[in-house]
């Protein structure tokens, strides 16, 4: 597929450029640059009018919540989503494959809608929740990196005792990890720190949430002496979760053994934790990606992420952040950080992208592309989603 005269956001600083070609072939960008002459059959598309953009990357969701999306608004984050007591765990526990598994397919297709390429699943359910994720994927053709999770967590005294993995798990255990991309451990607080270092020895992706809420950490400090991200550190993640309420030390110690963080600023605003401060994880040197999280209480909405986040930084501590770092954060970031061959629009990434109108309402004229993606763009203004060199939604 050849595209000719079309805008894009090139490479991984997304750079503008106002007019180019791009050749699509073998689910790969190719070639990028004007006047680049068809051949064969190749099929020519004019792509005047259109900006084109690396597909969204949702660095983390729980996509099994699609099934109990807003009941729980005015619980505490732990009546709301424990991994043992929570009211999550609970409607989990007692909702059939077939209905969750609807529910879960929506929340696939509300995705690819809204321009997400790539997702990132905490998959909650053991063995079973993994096998019916990847059911529900097997006629949906969006990316998706499942991280399995055991249901296993230990108390404050197994903690304390630092107790280990249980042996006669283990077997149950290694069948999850075959079925999965790597594994999405619940928290420290769940886990002792021979756990964190028995799962740090998987040879998949890892990470962890951590640091979400003033009471994790808290909790963390008076039960083993330690801050919570530090013995999320014994995992050895690749990435970790929130970072909500993270010290600048925590920071300083993730960015020099992680790949990065991923924050998920509306899920903490909506659980009432405060939002990332995204400034002092810059500074620290870390790695940014952005996450929807919970659909039970968020849509799974990276353009009502990016404007989120923008504007609650700007008006609550009163600073600005370039809206191109923000559109990093939801594309190129994911895939540094996923150690992917995605979020990039250039040679030899999959082509995985956005086509917007430049013309739409909303965004014309636009004389930030940046900024008017952050902040102006939407669904409405995306004519079509392709994963890996194919349209699957929408047409240009």
């Amino acid at each position: 597929m050849l595209i000719k005269n079309i805008s894009i956001l090139h490479g991984p600083e997304l750079d503008f450029i106002l007019n180019t070609d791009v050749r699509i072939h073998n689910k790969l960008f190719k070639k990028i640059q004007p006047k680049i002459q068809s051949v064969g059959k190749e099929k020519s598309i004019d792509g005047e009018g259109l900006i084109l953009i690396p597909g969204f990357i949702n660095a983390h969701t729980h996509i099994g919540d699609s099934i109990g999306k807003d009941i729980t608004l005015n619980s505490s984050v732990d009546e709301k989503i424990h991994p043992v007591f929570g009211v999550k765990s609970n409607i989990l526990k007692h909702t059939s494959d077939e209905n969750l598994g609807n529910f879960m397919k929506n929340t696939c297709h509300s995705m690819i809608r809204k321009g997400i390429t790539t997702f990132v699943d905490f998959r909650e359910s053991g063995l079973d929740g993994v096998e019916l994720l990847k059911k529900i994927l097997s006629d949906i053709p969006l990316r998706a990196i499942i991280l399995g999770r055991m249901e296993f967590y230990q108390g404050t005294t197994e903690i304390q005792e630092n107790l280990s993995f249980p042996r006669d798990k283990s077997a149950k255990f290694s069948m999850l990890l075959k079925k999965c991309d790597g594994i999405g451990i619940s928290g420290a607080n769940e886990n002792s720190t021979k756990v964190l270092k028995y799962y740090s020895k998987v040879p998949k992706l890892r990470a962890i949430h951590s640091s979400e809420t003033r009471e994790s950490n808290t909790k963390s400090k008076k039960m083993t002496g330690k801050s919570e991200t530090t013995r999320a550190l014994s995992l050895k993640p690749d990435f970790l979760v929130h970072m909500t309420y993270a010290s600048k030390t925590d920071l300083e110690m993730a960015s020099k053994k992680t790949r990065g963080i991923v924050i998920c600023p509306r899920a903490n605003s909506s659980l009432a934790e405060g939002i990332p401060d995204i400034k002092l994880m810059q500074k620290s040197g870390c790695t940014i990606a952005l996450g929807t999280d919970n659909v039970m209480i968020n849509s799974p909405d990276m353009f009502r992420e990016m404007d989120f986040i923008w504007k609650v930084t700007m008006g609550i501590h009163k600073k600005r952040i370039d809206p191109k770092e923000i559109l990093k954060m939801a594309t190129v970031n994911g895939g540094k950080i996923l150690g992917k061959n995605i979020g990039v629009i250039e040679s030899g990434k999959i082509a995985d992208c956005i086509f917007l109108d430049k013309h739409a309402l909303d965004l014309e004229p636009m004389h930030n592309p940046h900024a008017s993606i952050v902040h102006r763009a939407s669904e409405s203004t995306i004519k079509a989603v392709m994963i890996g060199g194919k349209i699957i939604h929408g047409k240009i």
